[in-house]
């Protein structure tokens, strides 16, 4: 009997406090903006950060309170800022180009073309290898291939092949540009998805110079800007770069005759 009368009794005061539960919450409850409700779904999900606050969500509330403007999401693109314009009832001004950016690697340099000033056995991180003397390689502007990028992308878009390369899966990316802002030696950059042809170096050594560092290298001989003018191509402090913005009728010419092959066509 007793045992009977201690169940009946706890079940009703497990009835008395979920119902006192259930009533604080709707009392309690903290109406979210409709606004916030809205936005909240149609972001990526990403959780990157390059908003400047912590999360999608958090970017979206802000966007809401109108603390933050639209366009902060490198993620979600045109295509997200648009969506929420028309959420919050906004005009937006269309940007030159919408084109989708990703990650590239502006180095081909690795063991096999690149000397070595000495042998690092420290922190596999670029930032901690660049503390001692700027890395192991002899030329200071390429990759170091520790994958500090690695390590900071939030979709695991950056790997190292066998060969040591650093890698990025573009349909993965996400164009976030944490890799970017990581890379001590700026050899992370953003490159137009559809461009078909990319300058991988990110030197700006002297030719003479450069050549006995490393094969692959732009020596800023100036035979793509030169002799072929319509390539695009422009010497600047002895590295070659190229307008992605608009298709160059010579760039496949200028790749041919390039003495190191530092032009590479995608």
């Amino acid at each position: 009997m007793n045992i009977v009368l201690a169940v009946l009794v706890i079940a009703v005061l497990g009835g008395l406090f979920g119902y006192g539960l259930s009533f604080a919450e709707k009392k309690l409850a903290v109406k979210k903006d409709p606004r916030v409700l809205a936005l909240e779904p149609i972001m990526p999900g990403a959780n990157c950060g390059v908003c400047g606050y912590a999360g999608c969500n958090a970017y979206a509330a802000a966007v809401a309170l109108g603390a933050a403007p639209i366009g902060l999401c490198s993620p979600g693109g045109s295509s997200l800022d648009a969506k929420m314009a028309e959420i919050m009832g906004q005009k937006i001004e269309a940007s030159g180009d919408t084109r989708r950016q990703v990650a590239h690697v502006m180095c081909r340099g690795n063991i096999e073309f690149t000397t070595k000033d000495y042998e690092y056995d420290g922190m596999l991180d670029c930032n901690a290898a660049s503390l001692l003397f700027a890395g192991d390689n002899s030329c200071k502007d390429g990759c170091l291939h520790l994958g500090s990028c690695i390590a900071v992308c939030p979709v695991d878009a950056i790997s190292k092949d066998e060969d040591g390369y650093i890698i990025v899966d573009e349909e993965t990316c996400i164009s976030c540009g944490k890799c970017v802002t990581i890379c001590p030696n700026g050899v992370m950059q953003m490159i137009y998805e559809d461009s078909e042809y990319v300058i991988e170096c990110n030197s700006h050594e002297p030719g003479g110079k450069i050549r006995k560092q490393c094969s692959v290298a732009c020596i800023g001989c100036m035979i793509c800007e030169r002799k072929f003018p319509e390539s695009g191509c422009k010497v600047e402090k002895f590295l070659s770069t190229f307008d992605q913005s608009v298709p160059h009728s010579q760039i496949a010419d200028a790749a041919e005759a390039c003495p190191t092959k530092c032009i590479i066509k995608r």
